[in-house]
């Protein structure tokens, strides 16, 4: 996963601050709510809890990019994002001061009514601020732009630009480098140059910035933009759109002394790494003491059903090829990976790429009986109840996997892999990922996994992995078999 420098979010430094003030409005009011009109930070219980709302909502500002396209949400989204908000901030609240065991003497009334109050209070105060820098950036002195392109281009790029918030730009004129139109109109902008004279109708009618959008066959326009510089313009030369991106993430940086264009499949910024693998361990740890009390239940009963070893291990592939050991708890017999051979022909995955067939006899305890019907047995049970998967909390801890990612292939499956499959190696391996919560036993064709977990890679955010932990608990309790 490619690291982005952090910062971004300063941007939104403003919502941030205010939302934060929010926040801790709503904790003073639903305290005195419960209490009585007083300060809870001179309570030395309260004043503890209200240090957890602050970090928590700072945690999750950061981590959930809660304000990325926040001028362009209209009146529901802004609600529904700000119900979004106050649901992982409770979450997070609840779960600080059930894993530090913070003294139960608190009034958990005042948690969950902070929750309702800052919902009512923020999203006003969003609606509010939002007006205000519309209002602002309306009445602001605007800069120039003057769009230079060709003719089979300029409709889609004047389309584009009035979509898009352009910062306080505003079109005044169009150049069209092959063909002469000069004195006409696109859109209602007026076309005041051609070919010959674009330095020319800057001259006669100055701008601030020009932006100059090409066919990629075309190239670099050097001389043009050493023109324009030269007269003062800010130039912008369009290297690709995000749409033709491929979904991926496509910006300027520097390596050594050089200026590139980088693309990648998926980005994360320093602190949303650090997160992320601190989650891990923190997870990595827990899953390892369940582990624990599972081996001692289950490490008998698979033994007497199929004697051998407890655990099974195996090679996977990993984060960009890298190779592992796997570590499951064994619900199938141990001779499967020789029988495997034997019945590809029944594999559901007719590519070969994964392998899945209805009554597996490999299982422990499967069996299909005379009239067709499948009776299961422990290995069933094992794998039913995603039991088998508890000791990859190990690899986890190891750095081989992580709590959320993508299904680790076999090494026969990855050497049959097509370029884009691999993909899916762009990122740590998961336990758990957004294929497996999406109906897992529904999903025989391959490519539709691949989607998934592309979908993942290029739309990860911390928010995200939180919804998927929480959607395989519901998926796992509800015993639907996507695990």
């Amino acid at each position: 996963m490619y690291r982005k420098k952090a910062g971004g979010w300063l941007k939104h430094l403003d919502f941030i601050l205010l939302d934060v003030i929010c926040m801790q409005v709503a904790f003073l009011l639903a305290y005195s709510v419960r209490m009585g009109p007083s300060n809870p930070y001179q309570d030395n219980e309260y004043r503890e809890i209200g240090a957890i709302i602050l970090l928590a909502e700072v945690v999750v500002l950061l981590l959930t990019a809660a304000f990325s396209g926040v001028l362009r949400r209209g009146r529901y989204e802004e609600f529904s994002a700000t119900m979004s908000q106050a649901f992982f901030v409770e979450a997070v609240i609840i779960a600080t001061l059930f894993t530090t065991q913070t003294s139960a003497d608190y009034s958990r009334f005042v948690i969950y009514l902070t929750g309702i109050l800052y919902v009512c209070i923020s999203y006003f105060v969003r609606l509010l601020w939002k007006a205000i820098l519309l209002k602002r950036k309306a009445g602001a002195d605007q800069r120039s732009l003057l769009l230079v392109t060709d003719y089979d281009l300029v409709q889609e790029c004047m389309t584009d630009l009035i979509k898009h918030d352009m910062d306080g730009l505003l079109i005044t004129g169009i150049a069209i480098l092959d063909r002469n139109m000069q004195g006409k109109k696109i859109q209602g902008i007026p076309v005041v140059a051609s070919p010959e004279d674009v330095a020319d109708a800057i001259c006669r009618s100055w701008v601030d910035e020009a932006l100059v959008v090409l066919p990629r066959e075309k190239p670099y326009p050097a001389q043009l933009v050493e023109q324009l510089a030269g007269m003062g313009v800010v130039v912008h030369v369009s290297v690709f759109r995000a749409e033709d991106s491929g979904g991926m993430r496509q910006f300027v940086g520097h390596v050594g002394g050089h200026m590139v264009l980088t693309t990648s499949i998926s980005y994360a910024t320093p602190i949303q790494q650090f997160v992320k693998r601190t989650m891990d361990i923190a997870g990595g740890i827990v899953g390892c003491v369940i582990t624990g009390v599972f081996f001692v239940i289950l490490a008998p009963m698979i033994f007497i059903a199929s004697p051998g070893p407890v655990f099974f291990t195996q090679e996977r592939v990993g984060r960009n090829g890298k190779r592992f050991r796997i570590y499951k708890f064994r619900s199938m017999y141990m001779d499967a990976e020789e029988r495997k051979k034997e019945l590809m022909e029944k594999n559901q995955h007719g590519d070969g790429l994964m392998f899945k067939m209805e009554g597996d006899p490999r299982i422990i305890g499967c069996k299909i009986l005379p009239d067709g019907t499948v009776r299961k047995g422990l290995g069933n049970f094992i794998r039913d109840w995603s039991l088998d998967e508890f000791p990859q909390f190990f690899n986890v801890l190891k750095g081989d996997m992580s709590l959320v990612g993508t299904r680790p292939p076999t090494v026969d499956e990855w050497e049959r892999y097509k370029p884009h499959h691999r993909a899916r190696l762009a990122v740590r391996p998961g336990i758990t990922g957004l294929w497996q919560v999406s109906g897992r036993s529904k999903i025989t064709d391959f490519e539709d996994v691949v989607k998934l977990d592309t979908k993942y890679i290029t739309e990860w955010s911390m928010g995200l992995d939180i919804k998927i932990l929480l959607k395989t608990v519901r998926v796992v309790f509800g015993r639907d078999g996507a695990m």
